[in-house]
């Protein structure tokens, strides 16, 4: 996981940190020898993991888990990688037929937030959904992976909400800006490990807005497993370390209902994924834009 303090003004950038019963470790402690960012720990490969893993048995500073702010994993990404259509019953849903090649778009890496952060409703869309899905968080810098052994360049796993702001999205071909608004991919609670969590290829995965289950499914649902969605990236280019891949949502979304029902203010969204925990993301309306950057 990653965290800060609160009001602690030396805790301002996010630390790794090592999840030990309700306690936090602090990896970028001295006294455990690594990097003080995840990605750069994510980089060493499963060396690093492998050292982060033993930190509990250091001298390193615990913090209990509830006086802590979490963050996403990794907060801050290279790059967020998303395949669409890629649950058999979603696409069944949306009325489409399967594709027989994977089919991808990015996340602005600045559209990431973390466990209890808002998701901001723009007032430039009218139509926010929510789509909870397993992501995928790349180790080592890695290229021409073939399928057989893929989950070796896979440092873990977490939870991911691809919010979609879906006038925004289906202007054009290409999905980037409406899949990128600000706060519009809640990522967390914690990346649990590969190796901690073992094959993901039959995880449940559960969405509910306030208290009412809207997706409800498993991975076993997806049209390309996890293996060839890293086979397929990097036979086009590399992946770096801390990349964040959405691995595609399951039936359910608010798009596909009929009527649809988009996200509104004072909404919960919560997603829960087996093995890896529950992301809770509250929804609030924003307000009109600052401008930023601007005299």
């Amino acid at each position: 996981m990653s965290f800060t303090i609160p009001d602690d003004s030396a805790s301002a950038v996010p630390r790794p940190g090592l999840v030990v019963g309700d306690e936090v470790v602090d990896l970028s402690d001295p006294a455990v020898g690594l990097p003080s960012t995840m990605a750069q720990i994510l980089a060493l490969g499963p060396a690093g993991l492998a050292r982060a893993g033993t930190a509990g048995s250091t001298t390193a500073v615990h913090h209990p888990l509830d006086s802590v702010r979490r963050h996403a994993p990794v907060p801050d990404p290279p790059t967020i990688l998303a395949i669409g259509m890629n649950y058999r019953a979603h696409v069944a849903e949306m009325g489409r037929e399967p594709s027989e090649y994977q089919y991808w778009f990015n996340k602005q890496r600045t559209s990431i937030a973390g466990p209890d952060d808002p998701i901001v409703l723009p007032l430039a869309s009218s139509m926010v959904d929510y789509e909870g899905e397993l992501a995928m968080v790349i180790g080592p810098r890695c290229q021409h992976v073939p399928a057989d052994r893929a989950m070796e360049v896979v440092a873990g796993f977490t939870v991911i909400n691809d919010v979609s702001a879906r006038d925004w999205q289906w202007r054009t071909p290409t999905f980037t800006v409406g899949k990128s608004f600000d706060s519009h991919a809640p990522c967390g609670p914690e990346m649990v490990t590969t190796d901690e969590l073992g094959d993901p290829g039959n995880l449940a995965l559960r969405t509910w807005v306030n208290d009412e289950l809207r997706q409800d499914s498993t991975t076993a649902d997806l049209i390309f497993d996890c293996a060839a969605m890293i086979a397929y990236l990097t036979t086009a280019f590399p992946l770096e370390p801390g990349t964040i891949i959405a691995t595609g949502t399951p039936a359910g979304v608010g798009a596909g209902s009929d009527p649809p029902r988009f996200l509104a203010d004072g909404d919960v969204v919560r997603i829960e994924i087996e093995g890896i925990g529950t992301l809770r993301n509250p929804v609030v309306q924003g307000g009109p834009p600052v401008p930023v950057g601007l005299d």
